[in-house]
């Protein structure tokens, strides 16, 4: 199956808030027709609305290529049986939930099923996020080649091993922007505390970890060589990094327990 397959038969959007606009937005600019697309949305964005073309809460295919479930956990059990009748078919199930593991679509759709759970992260809003897939025993190479093809849309893609993984690249990346995002904030507010007024340490902070962020993506060197680049002996940086890498009051005690923590809790969700 491909993405000429999708044209064909069809690709049914379930929920197409931020994230799953995002994704609609990458597959039309690479060329899916909107008329291959079903779209169902009790409140869907102006955008989407007025997209020619586009099928917006309409009788469904009856056997489209794929089933992408992009709705929020705590809405599954009301959003799910209006896909039901697709199940146990040839239809691929591709879920962005987080939280919800492939038994429950399992249990919702028949074990006969292909189904691919992913965890993108917010970044894909802007076409800068990585998405971990891992399919049950029904999806094949060509099934979980076009999952990825559907997600490299909004960014990376990843395979995971075992669907066990998952909690913790929740931890990780699905959960890791908000910490980067309240780095930005504390860096800010540390530089107010040395002086500088908001708006400046704001705009230095973000423009900082953005640059950074960017910089440690696209460089072939590694964070850890990076690090050492912009640290000369004795000087400024070293200075902030003593107190930033102690073992017990530093980044790597506390965010192996932040990380352990979001890991945790993902576990209890999926239970």
């Amino acid at each position: 199956m491909n993405m000429d397959d999708v044209a064909r038969r069809g690709l049914v959007l379930l929920g197409c808030g931020k994230m799953g606009s995002a994704m609609l937005q990458g597959w039309l600019k690479g060329g899916l027709p909107a008329t291959s697309v079903w779209v169902i949305d009790p409140n869907p964005s102006d955008w989407v609305k007025g997209l020619s073309g586009l099928n917006l809460n309409t009788d469904l295919p009856g056997d489209p290529a794929v089933v992408l479930i992009a709705v929020k956990p705590q809405m599954m059990g009301e959003a799910l049986p209006a896909l039901k009748a697709l199940g146990g078919g040839t239809s691929l199930f591709i879920s962005i939930a987080a939280g919800t593991p492939i038994r429950a679509f399992e249990a919702a759709f028949g074990a006969e099923t292909p189904i691919v759970r992913s965890m993108p992260n917010t970044p894909a809003a802007v076409g800068r996020g990585i998405t971990a897939l891992i399919g049950n025993a029904k999806v094949g190479e060509g099934e979980m080649a076009l999952a990825e093809a559907l997600l490299s849309a909004v960014g990376q893609t990843v395979r995971l091993d075992s669907e066990d993984q998952m909690d913790a690249v929740t931890a990780v990346s699905g959960s890791g922007p908000a910490y980067v995002f309240h780095l930005i904030e504390t860096l800010a507010a540390a530089g107010e505390a040395q002086g500088l007024a908001p708006e400046l340490a704001m705009k230095l902070a973000r423009a900082t970890v953005g640059g950074a962020g960017l910089l440690a993506e696209d460089s072939d060197e590694t964070p850890a060589q990076l690090r050492i680049n912009v640290t000369s002996p004795k000087g400024t940086t070293a200075a902030a990094l003593n107190v930033l890498m102690d073992e017990e009051t530093g980044f790597p005690n506390l965010l192996r327990r932040a990380v352990k923590a979001a890991a945790d809790r993902s576990r209890e969700l999926g239970a």
